[in-house]
């Protein structure tokens, strides 16, 4: 459809450089300052959808454990970068330290833009409208138009604090445009009114801020345990306007209402079924070093997209089993060949090594989330320089990055842990020796990684 379509900016080499300088400057000025709200995850340095996706579901697993009512809202915004109002915009750059020249420099840099739509037809013959000025929006496809977008929206927390400033029941999740609240409650009697309270007030700053929200890809969904059913939101619960669904898409992970990953998983495994089929077309006419390019490019890629929140989960073994079939089919081998060294030779991690790999790294690029055992108790013990763990009882929460993370990490012998401070050395050594296990559990794992283990130390 026509109005799917969005404007492209097609720059020049020197526009892009000159970009580029006031990008750096800006970004100095924002990072100096701390500008970005803590709640923005989308465009930002060292900042991935690792931390925008362990952000919003850490919230609901805290949530779990407290035994709160607990649901969220995933926000969907219409034409978001092409509603940008520039008077707002300009406003918005001048509060936040930007003034005088850079303020100009800025307000040049958006006036006077034009676009037109250029079509060919089946005999390559060029139509083209008339150019119109561009009187909305920061131009896509450029380096500066993320930057002011994500400084066009960074008020957005800031105004919803103001409201409930004694309230810590919500949680923003904020990716570019891509925004997700997680409201809890205690009492679920209460929870309905307090939504829709929340929804009216974040609906009203979209408005002012000439932002429109598209009502039919908004969903609201309730997350409940399947143990716990004070946490279950009623069935006739209804947010005003908006959709209730028990499963939605959130930055590429399939999130369901109990943390199950089933829904992700099984589209995973069907992506991963087509996957292991053009593999099996292309054995016997590509060498193995070749079709280990391939493993990497359409099955790695989406294997390990995302694997810190569901590879503990009990549907993972679909995946693994399909990761195996590449295995063989790659090595050109029969069904009832082991893959335990075919992964070593290939070096290529199993899906469970994967995953610790990916939650040890996720756990040393974030230690300062993280609690050492020294800063809850003083006393001087061998686990002191241990990260603390919570005592929890919930298994959902258990399986959360933060309380698995903790724990794999503390498996580490001492020496490694000192390396936390090194994250390319640490990836390079704790890589060699997940390649050297090729463990198939996290059990596998830890029954290999005691202290006291010179299989694991002679990799440090």
């Amino acid at each position: 459809m026509i109005s799917n379509f969005r404007p492209i900016s097609l720059l020049k080499s020197f526009s892009k450089i000159f970009e580029k300088i006031i990008y750096n400057r800006l970004y100095d000025h924002i990072y100096i300052n701390s500008i970005f709200a803590q709640e923005q995850f989308g465009f930002r340095k060292n900042m991935s959808t690792d931390e925008a996706s362990s952000n919003l579901i850490n919230s609901i697993l805290h949530a779990f454990n407290d035994k709160l009512t607990v649901g969220g809202m995933f926000c969907d915004l219409t034409k978001a970068f092409d509603s940008v109002n520039h008077s707002i915009l300009l406003s918005k750059l001048d509060y936040n330290g930007i003034t005088d020249n850079a303020l100009r420099l800025i307000k040049s840099y958006l006036d006077n833009r034009h676009q037109r739509a250029l079509i060919k037809n089946a005999h390559f013959i060029n139509y083209s409208s008339s150019w119109n000025k561009i009187k909305l929006g920061v131009p896509q496809g450029s380096i500066l138009g993320p930057l002011l977008f994500l400084l066009y929206i960074n008020d957005m927390p800031s105004y919803i604090n103001s409201l409930y400033p004694s309230n810590n029941l919500y949680k923003i999740t904020l990716f570019a445009d891509d925004t997700s609240i997680i409201f809890t409650h205690p009492n679920h009697m209460e929870f309905e009114n307090e939504f829709n309270n929340l929804f009216s007030n974040i609906t009203r700053w979209f408005q002012v801020n000439s932002l429109s929200l598209n009502l039919n890809k908004t969903p609201f969904m309730p997350f409940q345990t399947s143990t716990n059913v004070k946490t279950h939101v009623n069935k006739d619960f209804k947010i005003k306007h908006i959709n209730k669904v028990y499963s939605t898409n959130f930055l590429g992970l399939i999130l369901d209402s109990t943390f199950s990953w089933g829904p992700h998983i099984n589209n995973l495994a069907s992506k991963l079924n087509s996957a292991c089929y053009l593999i099996r077309c292309l054995q016997f006419l590509l060498p193995i070093e070749t079709l280990r390019m391939v493993y990497f490019s359409n099955i790695h890629s989406l294997l390990s997209y995302g694997i810190i929140f569901w590879g503990n989960s009990s549907h993972s073994d679909t995946i693994f089993k399909l990761q195996k079939r590449s295995i063989r089919i790659i090595m050109r081998v029969g069904n009832n060949i082991s893959c335990r060294e075919l992964f070593r030779m290939l070096n290529i991690l199993p899906l469970c090594s994967q995953y610790i790999l990916s939650l040890l790294l996720f756990v040393v690029k974030n230690i300062n989330m993280f609690t050492l055992n020294s800063t809850v108790h003083s006393i001087n013990t061998r686990y002191c320089f241990d990260l603390h763990l919570l005592a929890v009882h919930l298994t959902k929460f258990q399986k959360g990055i933060y309380y698995s993370g903790a724990k794999v990490f503390n498996f580490l012998p001492p020496s490694t842990k000192c390396l936390s401070n090194n994250i390319r050395r640490s990836k390079s050594t704790l890589k060699k020796f997940l390649l050297e296990g090729s463990f198939y559990t996290v059990q596998e794992y830890f029954d290999c990684s005691s202290s006291n283990n010179p299989k694991l130390e002679k990799f440090y």
